[in-house]
């Protein structure tokens, strides 16, 4: 089965919205055993919808429409299909009472612009919308097309797409078993790595690269790599089968780097470290505004594990809040290990936490110096009457958000490892400055 992504919308085009929804759909299809020959993207116009719609149906079997299911004038999509097929639209009168229930619970009114959301052409199936007011439809053409041809529809926000996707999943997978098709299952995981570059963990898999199922693929990630592994086979299991091994040897190679599968992240692997240990930890940060505060807690259960963090931006609040001397601020500025050391010492004795993390530096896209360039950062961490500080430097091109994202990649890369017993030099002995 070959299947087309059409989007439409003119947003999507004058690139007010991205449009993420044609990614998202594509991984979900190819769990299905279904190829993804094109992706297409078409503005709020009748005409051109229908040229894209001629030229879907001649060399796809399977269109899934996203956009265009709205209570407003552009939103044509299902008027259109219904022309292109000169097919009537009818109104549905489950997803009629739908609407009336939706915004009655809301006190809100009902206008026909509204109602113009239940109408579907004569034939399709509705595909219920869980999350909002815009069903779509999945509609086997085949009889108008003379050939198999399937249509789904969808509306364009992401939230709605994905609660409605499971419905739309059944209903192609019926359509596979009716028209005879043994699909092979395709099983995708995504190893997750941090403090090791795109290019020197392509060279240390270079070989496993060749194969052809499983496929292994880098990926660059937000201030990480994600190295894809992709099995298909007749089951899950004997695809996950096809993967343990890769994994397990990709694993021997650049475990070091290694901190989850698919959708794992620094903070909740820190989160899990310091529930498995009974341990809380508490933030000091200046440069970073509060975002590694705010990653931390991220994590539902953070509580059992974060008690108070502040953001120290101005150096007389790092004197005032966390005791670092003006005397340490003066001789060696704010950005710098010794202030890093200070301030890691200081959250843990204002908290009273098991550990203590600070973090000052540079984000830019002013204040460096050849110096103390932007992107500099010194992150400190601190147990008992241990302090270690590690200095990072993140590229200076990056926007300011990325460097801030990129400086608590750092910091909780190294608070795992504190948790691990593997951070290793960088020791401030309490009160050394």
């Amino acid at each position: 089965m070959k299947a087309e992504i059409i989007a439409i919308g003119s947003e999507l085009l004058i690139g007010d919205v991205i449009n993420s929804n044609a990614a998202w759909i594509s991984r979900e299809l190819a769990a299905l055993g279904v190829d993804v020959h094109y992706h297409v993207t078409v503005g709020d116009n009748p005409a051109r919808i229908q040229g894209v719609i001629q030229q879907a149906i001649e060399r796809s079997d399977l269109l899934i429409f996203t956009g265009g299911l709205g209570p407003t004038e552009d939103d044509l999509t299902m008027a259109t299909l219904a022309h292109f097929f000169q097919t009537p639209l009818i109104t549905d009168p489950e997803s009629e009472q739908a609407l009336r229930q939706w915004f009655m619970g809301r006190g809100l009114p009902l206008s026909d612009s509204n109602l113009k959301q239940a109408k579907k052409p004569q034939g399709a199936e509705t595909i219920k919308n869980p999350v909002g007011t815009a069903p779509g439809v999945a509609w086997d053409v085949s009889d108008k097309t003379g050939r198999p041809t399937l249509l789904l529809t969808f509306p364009g926000v992401p939230k709605e797409l994905v609660g409605m996707w499971p419905q739309g999943a059944s209903w192609i997978r019926a359509k596979q078993r009716h028209l005879g098709e043994q699909a092979p299952v395709l099983q995708v995981r995504y190893l997750r790595f941090f403090g090791i570059g795109e290019s020197s963990l392509g060279e240390a898999l270079a070989d496993l690269m060749s194969s052809a199922n499983p496929t292994v693929a880098p990926y660059v990630g937000r201030a990480e790599v994600k190295i894809r592994i992709a099995a298909k086979a007749d089951s899950v299991d004997a695809a996950e089968a096809l993967m343990a091994p890769v994994k397990a040897e990709i694993l021997k190679r650049c475990g070091d780097y290694y901190f989850g599968d698919d959708e794992a992240t620094l903070e909740a692997l820190a989160g899990q470290l310091l529930k498995a240990s009974q341990l809380s930890v508490s933030v000091g940060e200046s440069c970073t505004g509060g975002l590694l505060s705010s990653r931390l807690t991220d994590i539902a259960g953070s509580s059992a594990y974060t008690r108070l963090n502040v953001v120290t931006y101005a150096n007389a609040e790092k004197t005032r809040l966390l005791g670092v001397s003006e005397d340490t601020l003066e001789r060696h500025g704010a950005v710098s290990p010794q202030v890093a050391a200070e301030m890691a010492q200081g959250i843990l004795k204002f908290s009273g936490s098991h550990l203590g993390v600070s973090i000052t530096g540079i984000a830019g896209p002013d204040g460096g110096s050849e110096e103390k360039p932007v992107g500099l950062a010194y992150i400190g961490l601190a147990r008992n009457q241990s302090v270690w500080v590690k200095k990072v430097l993140v590229n200076s091109r990056y926007s300011r958000q990325d460097i801030k994202h990129g400086v608590t990649q750092y910091a909780l890369s190294y608070l795992i490892q504190l948790l691990k017993g593997q951070l290793e030099s960088d020791v401030f002995e309490a009160g050394n400055s």
